[in-house]
């Protein structure tokens, strides 16, 4: 058992490793990918070199940043058949298909079109060119709606069913996966906070040549596209968070419950602005979950249905099954203990059937059959011993949490200041060292409010891996603790050197152009 706790662990660190170095190029790559299409819009129209030369600088950091992030991407998706087979064998028909278009569709249009992008201009009309360009932001938004519809079905198992027969899931509609609540939401929620990220990028390079006064027209050409798409993303991202919320509260309700270190849901239940979590807090002790907080009356309640007198249930009051009607009765539906319960029966009937199955016998199939049916639902609580097992890391989801939404409210004020200023006060962004320095200090910060975001995602609905269907400790793979960590030790150094290696190209580029009249560069 300690030997399968270390593999799970391990296998844990090891796909979170990869997960988060990862996200690392992502979103930058899809913000980039949509300025530089806006910038070579404006070079199509005007055919000035001064635009033709703004867009190659910052073409050629999104090229530095895609190749680097293709390589961490599949690696990602090996990882799914190397240290999760388990999972990959229960729901492979469903989990496969959207990475199967994302590979054939998606990757190929990526693939294609951006090598049009960077050796093509000389060889293609400026026309074929910007439509390469702009083909190839959409080939990266598409490979990411695919991979997000896969991430999302695991948050949201919709649109498949049991088979018995195979010891899987199976799809039913294709269509009611990509179409979800959880995948509409996550895919522009993502997009968009990639726009944002994309954007303080390019502000923040572009303060950095204002500082050192270099390319100054550049760099106020660059603030100007880059603040418009930022503001744009911003809001949208703030506006679709708000929609995540209230998805996440009638899917995932112990998640919502995680993010703000809820124990005790109420109706009208406040939502805390600041607070410090009790260290050892655990459901269903007599600790006050927090050591000190300051909280916004009826918050919660808006952000999770809209109703400011609505009840959200703590983690105690999902473990017991509780809720609050609207008349204030309070009712009981099935407990963790029940799940449980039900998820064992749900193996045993599955045990049963396929004995029954064995032997040939029709009428014992049918039954166990509809015992299957009949508490599939809670398959996944099967596995566990005691309904404490089905919590995630509050502290861990309630932190990243909470700093997301901090950075966030920073990015909406920063890029919004910046885009007013650019436009009507352009001098003050050009001169003032204050806002220049902390348009360079928001780049780790969007970066930081990014992967919060994908921490809250993922070690919100821990323990699963698919919601209520599969938790992480069924999913892995018949491999030992010592061979995961020796890869998971690999992939650290081989990714860390990624990094350097793609930050050190990047600062390399950037210093080098700065010493040059880049505008004014001949073709």
């Amino acid at each position: 058992m300690e030997d399968l706790s270390s593999v799970v662990d391990w296998s844990r660190a090891q796909f979170a490793l990869t997960a988060i170095y990862h996200w690392i190029f992502v979103p930058l790559t899809i913000g980039l990918s949509v300025i530089v299409g806006v910038m070579e819009t404006i070079y199509y129209r005007k055919r000035t070199l001064r635009w033709l030369n703004i867009t190659k600088f910052w073409m050629t950091l999104f090229g530095i940043n895609f190749a680097i992030g293709v390589a961490t991407g599949i690696v990602l998706e090996f990882e799914f058949g190397t240290n999760w087979s388990n999972y990959s064998w229960f729901v492979g028909d469903i989990f496969g298909a959207p990475l199967a278009v994302e590979g054939i569709l998606a990757f190929f249009m990526e693939a294609t079109f951006i090598a049009v992008m960077f050796f093509g201009w000389k060889k293609v009309s400026r026309g074929f060119h910007l439509a390469a360009t702009w083909l190839t932001a959409l080939g990266t938004s598409l490979s990411a709606l695919w991979i997000l519809v896969a991430n999302a079905w695991m948050q949201y198992p919709v649109g498949c069913s049991f088979d018995p027969d195979n010891m899987r899931n199976v799809m039913d509609s294709f269509w009611t996966m990509v179409l979800s609540p959880m995948a509409l939401n996550k895919f522009f929620h993502t997009i968009m906070s990639g726009w944002t990220l994309g954007a303080v990028f390019v502000v923040g390079v572009s303060s950095w040549l204002l500082l050192r006064k270099r390319n100054v027209a550049l760099a106020v050409s660059s603030i100007k596209v880059a603040s418009v798409v930022g503001v744009i993303g911003i809001v949208a991202t703030s506006i679709l968070g708000d929609t995540s919320a209230k998805v996440v509260a009638a899917t995932q309700p112990m998640k919502l419950a995680a993010m703000e270190g809820l124990y005790d849901g109420n109706r009208a239940q406040e939502i805390v602005g600041v607070g410090v979590l009790t260290p050892g807090k655990q459901p269903g002790d007599d600790k006050e979950p927090f050591l000190f907080d300051i909280s916004v009356p009826y918050g919660l309640s808006i952000l999770a249905t809209g109703d400011p007198d609505a009840f959200v249930p703590g983690i105690n009051d999902i473990i017991a099954g509780r809720t609050i009607t609207e008349s204030g009765d309070t009712v009981y539906a099935d407990s963790y203990a029940e799940r449980i319960e039900r998820g064992k029966a749900a193996h045993q009937a599955l045990r049963d059937y396929d004995a029954a199955r064995k032997a040939s016998d029709t009428a014992a199939m049918a039954a166990a059959r509809q015992r299957i049916d009949a508490d599939f639902r809670y398959f996944g609580y099967g596995y566990f011993e005691r309904p404490a097992d089905a919590v995630p890391n509050v502290p861990i989801t309630f932190y990243a949490f909470h700093t997301m939404v901090y950075i966030g409210g920073w990015l909406l004020i920063f890029l919004c200041g910046v885009a007013f200023l650019i436009f009507k006060k352009p001098h003050i962004v050009e001169r003032n060292r204050w806002l220049q320095w902390a348009a360079i200090a928001s780049i780790p910060l969007v970066w930081l409010c990014s992967e919060c975001g994908w921490v809250v995602a993922e070690v919100g609905r821990q323990p699963w891996i698919i919601q209520d269907l599969m938790p992480v400790s069924a999913a892995i793979s018949s491999t030992s603790a010592g061979g995961v960590m020796l890869t998971f030790t690999l992939f650290a150094v081989v990714f860390t050197g990624l990094f350097i290696a793609e930050v050190s190209i990047m600062l390399r580029y950037i210093s080098r152009k700065s010493k040059t009249d880049i505008e004014n560069q001949p073709e």
